[in-house]
């Protein structure tokens, strides 16, 4: 990603760069090291989800990183925060917000009401607001970008690893996509070697967990947004070899 990033930030002439980088450090967690190359690649802010604090060392580390977030709806003193309000390269506020679904996933604070609230009290602030809503289910992940339609200017969904076709602009101005996708090997099981995945869905036994090396692509989204009034006005996949 950070070899690819950079021409592709000045191919679209983005103004502002957002990725999840959870999955950074060998397939779970995320390294201050990490943390300062993804800066240095171009991206403004890194949001995450579930597997943010895999690797321990980082909970010490996030008070020297403002621009990275943990899910909001964690508990309080996980560490961390999950909402930033930064200006993009042309001077326009931008407020990203991370929020984690509750389907099949840890019974964490309920991230439609964490939302509501939020949002009542941003309501002064810049109309542009994006939020990395991650999340295990295509439903929860659909009922959150209704139930917030025209609220935000876009909801993108990350987690599961797969880019979805499902890309749009809401009647109300929210553009949404429920999975943005991942960037890695796309010979792989969501990342993974195949074979490890595979004896672990026989055997249903832990395995060592092998990232695989192969058919690497960057899955994302291109997001066009009016700063005026927080709408979306186009919203583009990206999948790149």
């Amino acid at each position: 990603m950070t070899r690819m990033l950079p021409g592709l930030i000045r191919s679209k002439n983005a103004d502002f760069v957002i990725a999840n980088g959870e999955n950074g450090a060998d397939g779970k967690g995320l390294t201050a090291e990490l943390v300062s190359a993804y800066y240095a690649a171009g991206i403004d802010v890194i949001t995450s989800g579930n597997h943010i604090f895999d690797k321990a060392p980082l909970r010490k580390e996030f008070r020297n990183f403002p621009n990275l977030l943990r899910p909001m709806n964690y508990p309080p003193g996980s560490g961390g925060h999950g909402l930033v309000t930064v200006k993009s390269n042309s001077g326009v506020e931008i407020t990203v917000i991370n929020l984690q679904g509750r389907t099949y996933m840890s019974p964490i604070d309920c991230p439609f009401r964490m939302a509501e609230r939020e949002l009542t009290r941003l309501k002064s602030k810049s109309p542009v607001i994006f939020i990395d809503f991650h999340a295990e289910s295509t439903a929860e992940k659909q009922a959150f970008a209704w139930h917030l339609d025209g609220k935000v200017s876009a909801i993108v969904g990350t987690h599961t690893h797969v880019q979805t076709a499902d890309e749009k602009i809401s009647p109300a101005g929210t553009g949404y996509i429920t999975d943005a996708g991942m960037t890695g090997a796309f010979d792989s099981v969501i990342g993974l070697m195949p074979n490890v995945a595979i004896h672990r869905f026989i055997t249903q036994t832990p395995q060592p967990f092998i990232i695989a090396k192969d058919n690497l692509h960057l899955n994302g989204v291109f997001l066009e947004v009016d700063p005026e009034t927080g709408h979306c006005i186009k919203i583009e996949r990206i999948s790149l070899p």
